[in-house]
Formats: structure tokens, sequence, C-alpha cells
């Protein structure tokens, strides 16, 4: 597996990860930014699949299937399991949902695999904040079969506190039991950089601020 220091490059050098002064959805101000939506050549979504194949493979959690939500999430469970089958030799099934469900020909909210009872389900996503996105997989996911979703794979954790003291993502792996993976996180980013670059001091008190207390 590459290193971490090479993804941040990486999210670097495609624009993903920046640095300066943003405003997130929940009104935080902070000295960082991940849009993976700046993802965009296949050289980008190749090499981020192997990433993601490379978490899930280094966890050794065990599924039957990769899902991804709609919209980023279905680019990224496509190319990781690409990349499970080329680089790792395995040959899992993906699928995602459809913001609208079709009404016609064979109709339904998910495209590709069809998920059975007792499936075991790995959720691939891009950056997790308040989870209200992974809460919504989970209640379609239930919807559909009677399935488990054992993990959820993200590129970064922000590392901080969602709806109490701990992290969004601590939050939903004690709500839902479901283990929680990111190829990187914040601390990884802050010691990418070296020693006196400004933007430690600014992270450091992001995290001082809005920061999850481990648990």
């Amino acid at each position: 597996m590459r290193s971490k220091n090479e993804f941040i490059d990486f999210m670097a050098e495609a624009g993903v990860l920046t640095f300066g002064d943003f405003t997130t959805k929940s009104g935080r101000k902070t000295p960082y930014f991940v849009n993976t939506g700046n993802y965009k050549t296949g050289m980008h979504i190749s090499m981020l699949g192997d990433y993601y194949a490379g978490a899930v493979a280094q966890s050794g959690v065990e599924f039957d299937a990769l899902y991804g939500p709609a919209y980023k999430g279905i680019t990224l469970a496509a190319a990781t399991a690409s990349s499970l089958y080329r680089n790792h030799g395995v040959n899992v099934p993906y699928f995602f949902n459809r913001k609208e469900v079709k009404d016609h020909g064979e109709g339904g909210s998910l495209v590709g695999y069809k998920p059975k009872d007792g499936d075991k389900l790995v959720i691939i996503e891009d950056v997790v904040t308040a989870g209200t996105a992974v809460r919504e997989s989970l209640q379609l996911l239930s919807a559909v079969a009677d399935v488990k979703v054992t993990a959820l794979f993200v590129s970064v954790d922000r590392m901080e506190r969602g709806t109490g003291t701990s992290s969004t993502l601590d939050e939903l792996r004690d709500e839902f039991g479901i283990k929680v993976y990111s190829i990187i996180n914040a601390r990884d980013i802050i010691a990418s950089f070296a020693a006196g670059d400004e933007r430690i001091a600014k992270m450091e008190a992001y995290l001082a601020e809005y920061g999850a207390i481990a648990t």
C-alpha cells in the first residue's frame, strides 16, 4: 500500500486538498478543504481506486459487495472494485443507488449488484462530515434486503466532533456497529508539513476548537 504522504501529495496535486480560509456546510471556519469533485482524469480515478482498494485489502474486512452512494460514491465504488480485481485478485460486485427511483424498464433505485439477505456490505464514501448520507444509505440498504454493513471507507477523516464529543466516524461506529476506516486523517496532514510551516498552527488551532475526543 502506498504511503499516506503520497496520498496527501496526490490530493494536493489534483486540487482536491487545498489550504486557505474556508467555511464548511456546518458554518465552521476551516484552514483546509477537501473537494473530491476535483478528481477528473483517468489517472486520478485509477490511482484513487488503488488507494481505496489498498485500504480495503489491508483492513481484512469480510464483505460480499461494495456500495457507492450517489453521486460521488458511484465512481469510487467502481474504481475500488476494479482495483481490487486488478491489484489484489479479489473479484467482488459493486452497486449504487439512483437519486430518483426509475419507474420504467427494470425499475428500482439500485444499479448493479442486487443485495440479498445475509450479504455483508462495505460502503465507499469520499469525506463524511455530519454522517447524514451514510445514515440514509443504511436506511436504504436495510429496506432492500436483510443485509449487514460491515465497514465504511472514506478518504479523509477530519477528526471533528459530530453531534457530541466523539467524531462523526466514531458515532457511526458506535451507533451502527460498523467498522470505519480512512486512508488518512487530519493528523496525517499535519505530520506531512515541514517544521515551522504556518499551516501546522492553523490546523492545530482548528482541532483544538472542533476536534473530537477519542473514544
